[in-house]
């Protein structure tokens, strides 16, 4: 049902799709959606925390592990403009088109800014804080890398991620 989610909301905005639909693409039976969901909105979750899992995946490091060793990197070790960690991420985005498709056509029902809650505050603060930037300041660094990483992004899904 992730999957036929996905396929429907690269066409579609979310409050256009209706279970029906889902279980049709899906090839189940309306009974089985009500089975593990009670509304849409649990099946998006559920698919954005499928998909987070799986991004995740494709790190060497745990955000968690990242995370917890940041105070002791080098300041040139936290700039995350590099090819170990761009590399991973671009490969998971052109494996997902889909996914990446459909939360920018979709951004608020995908709950695309929650997904950043943790980048900014296990990856994203701390790092500004080794950085010695004024918290003051840290709301415009974090969007000006959020909103600039997705614009890139929807540039290269523009391109077939080329």
């Amino acid at each position: 049902m992730n999957e036929a989610l996905i396929s429907l909301l690269e066409v579609k905005d979310l409050e256009c799709i209706t279970v029906k639909e889902i279980c049709e693409k899906a090839g189940v039976n309306r009974s089985t959606f009500y089975l593990h969901y009670e509304a849409i909105s649990d099946l998006v979750n559920e698919t954005m925390e499928n998909v987070n899992k799986r991004f995740l995946a494709c790190f060497t490091q745990s955000e968690d592990n990242f995370a917890g060793k940041i105070s002791g990197k080098k300041l040139e070790d936290l700039i995350l403009v590099t090819h170990g960690y761009l590399i991973p991420y671009l490969r998971f985005i052109n494996e997902n088109k889909k996914v990446y498709r459909a939360s920018f056509r979709n951004p608020n029902e995908m709950q695309a800014n929650v997904r950043y809650r943790s980048l900014k505050k296990y990856i994203l603060e701390p790092i500004l804080k080794k950085f010695e930037v004024p918290e003051m300041r840290w709301r415009y660094y974090i969007a000006y890398y959020i909103e600039g990483t997705m614009a890139i992004i929807k540039e290269w899904l523009n391109n077939d991620c080329q």
